[in-house]
């Protein structure tokens, strides 16, 4: 007996106290299968947040780069040569020859012409590369212009939170995909120069010009074949990334209710100030009712109080009406105020579903009413 006794208080004892929300997927709240609200996306865009591959704005990148040595590339060759006469076909009209070197406004002389030169050179491909990053850019994304992503923030100084970055899965992910497209890149260029092998080796037979057109040509071409290759990998990486976004911006079911208790309220607190306005306006209907100079009724359903005012208003207007429960308050206050109770179940159904408490009533009743009125007066 005692044995038992003793066994039984350290069970006891180790009971634990526990809430299994904490062993859910995401802890407490629950698993995030709710896809994520228009607010928090919203804010998640705020705060730099986005669905963004840089990968494929670097695909349409070197696209564009390539395209343009392709279409401007006698302009480039012509310019490069230019460049190459204006500095060593004027070097001596430059130099000091009794002093045996260039003073600093000879080449300041020199400079000034060949950098203008060399940024008319790489003007169109600046140009088109800023406005195709610019257009993927706002493709993949939206326009949308914040500074929260530049803002300092204390966490990013936390070491332990940039070891977290470095050996997070995504790192790990970006890793292989570097790799993979290095890889690609290699097995790209290789292939081409093989293929092209018999041309290279006679280049020291050719002239400058056409050894220049001969390896640009080459080079143009293995860029194109590279920057295909790296735009499907840039569009396999922009739907991942997408994916991969909606999937972190997934909400639980607790964090959608609690959003919706911001943005919207409380539909607990909403529903007692919509009963308390009803309640309100209830009263204040039943105040009325010892104005109103009838009461029409369908005996068990409905009760609409109506007064006329020939002086104030052209017809006869609702001052209250009710359904069930109310409709036999109505009838209460009307007994106990001595107003006439008047029996008519289409019109009391009609008055009811069709005209509001203050509205005057249709002119398609203005006869009914009439009638029912022209009594209760001449009684008077």
């Amino acid at each position: 007996m005692r044995k038992e006794c003793i066994e039984e208080e350290l069970n006891t004892r180790l009971l634990l106290s526990y809430n299994l929300q904490f062993f859910a997927k995401d802890g407490e709240g629950g698993e995030k299968t709710e896809p994520a609200t228009a607010k928090k996306l919203k804010d998640a865009r705020k705060e730099g947040k986005v669905a963004k591959s840089k990968e494929l704005t670097s695909a349409f990148d070197l696209i564009v780069l390539f395209l343009c040595l392709k279409i401007f590339v006698s302009y480039v060759g012509g310019n490069l040569l230019g460049l190459f006469d204006l500095v060593y076909g004027n070097m001596a009209d430059f130099v000091r020859i009794n002093e045996g070197y260039m003073s600093s406004q000879a080449v300041s002389t020199v400079l000034f012409p060949v950098i203008i030169r060399w940024l008319l050179t790489v003007l169109p491909f600046f140009a088109f590369g800023v406005v195709i990053t610019f257009l993927i850019s706002v493709i993949q994304v939206g326009w949308t212009v914040s500074a929260k992503p530049m803002q300092p923030k204390l966490s990013k100084f936390n070491p332990i939170n940039g070891f977290k970055r470095i050996f997070s899965k995504d790192t790990l992910f970006e890793l292989v995909k570097s790799i993979f497209k290095v890889g690609i890149i290699i097995y790209i260029a290789y292939t081409s120069v093989r293929d092209e092998a018999g041309h290279l080796f006679i280049l020291y037979e050719l002239d400058l010009k056409q050894a220049i057109a001969l390896v640009g040509t080459l080079i143009i071409d293995i860029g194109l074949k590279i920057s295909i290759v790296y735009l499907i990998i840039g569009i396999a990486d922009y739907a991942y990334q997408k994916w991969k976004f909606n999937d972190e911006m997934k909400m639980t079911k607790q964090e959608v209710k609690d959003e919706f208790k911001n943005t919207e309220g409380d539909p607990q607190i909403k529903g007692r100030q919509r009963r308390k306005m009803q309640e309100v306006s209830q009263r204040r209907m039943m105040q009325d009712v010892p104005k109103a100079d009838v009461v029409i009724t369908n005996p068990t359903h409905y009760a609409v109080a109506l007064k006329y005012e020939a002086e104030v208003r052209p017809a006869p207007y609702v001052v209250a009406k009710g359904e069930d429960y109310l409709a036999q308050k109505i009838k209460e206050v009307a007994r106990e105020n001595n107003v006439e109770i008047v029996e008519n179940k289409p019109l009391a159904r009609m008055l009811y579903s069709n005209v509001d408490i203050g509205a005057d009533i249709p002119p398609e009743l203005y006869q009914a009413v009439a009638e029912i009125l022209a009594v209760i007066f001449q009684k008077r």
